[in-house]
């Protein structure tokens, strides 16, 4: 049986439901045209490089799902290589329990939102702890990084896929709005400043 990237979401389980449910045979023709990527295009990385944050499941040997934002500066998730990804990992409320699930499952799942532009990523991979390791922690901190590094976390993707907009409610960083109220702002200045010149004799 001939396997594709999509098996890593799509379990015979999730296939009989497809099935069921009438949405298999699409599916199925995305899988005999090589199912989704795995290596990470210009756009993709376009995308990763935007991103000031973004969501991190991973799970207990005995199946427990966690699920963990990570934020930090636009583009604090780095692009490694064609089909790696990597992260710092800032000190924080010191549960771990992320980096503990990792040393009984590598598997691990990133969502990245982009609500402004109603879009999300998934990426599915395998992940690894790495400490001690100075070299790739100065590829990965950004000049000027205030937070406590503790270690570094690399992904190798195993898919990546896009989902499509619908129900993503468009929600706004303070920047994005900043620069739109400062164009509104000086828009109104201008025609405050027209209507004074009218006004006087």
């Amino acid at each position: 049986m001939t396997t594709s990237t999509t098996d890593v979401a799509f379990s015979p389980a999730v296939k009989d439901v497809q099935a069921r449910l009438g949405s298999r045979n699409a599916y199925a023709r995305v899988e005999a045209k090589g199912g989704w990527r795995r290596e990470i295009d210009a756009d993709l990385a376009g995308f990763i490089a935007a991103r000031d944050s973004f969501y991190l499941a991973t799970a207990s040997a005995a199946g427990q799902p966690y699920v963990q934002h990570r934020g930090g500066a636009p583009g604090f998730l780095k692009v490694l290589g064609p089909t790696t990804l990597g992260f710092a990992d800032f000190g924080g409320n010191r549960q771990y329990i992320p980096v503990g699930n990792l040393t009984e499952n590598d598997r691990v799942q990133l969502f990245l939102m982009d609500y402004a532009g109603r879009r999300r990523v998934k990426i599915w991979g395998r992940a690894r702890v790495v400490e001690d390791d100075a070299d790739l922690l100065a590829q990965l901190v950004e000049p000027g990084t205030k937070a406590k590094v503790e270690r570094a976390i690399v992904v190798e993707i195993t898919a990546w896929d896009v989902n499509c907009p619908q129900h993503i409610v468009p929600r706004y960083t303070e920047p994005q709005v900043a620069e739109v109220v400062e164009k509104l702002t000086a828009r109104v200045a201008e025609l405050e400043a027209e209507l004074a010149a009218r006004a006087s004799p």
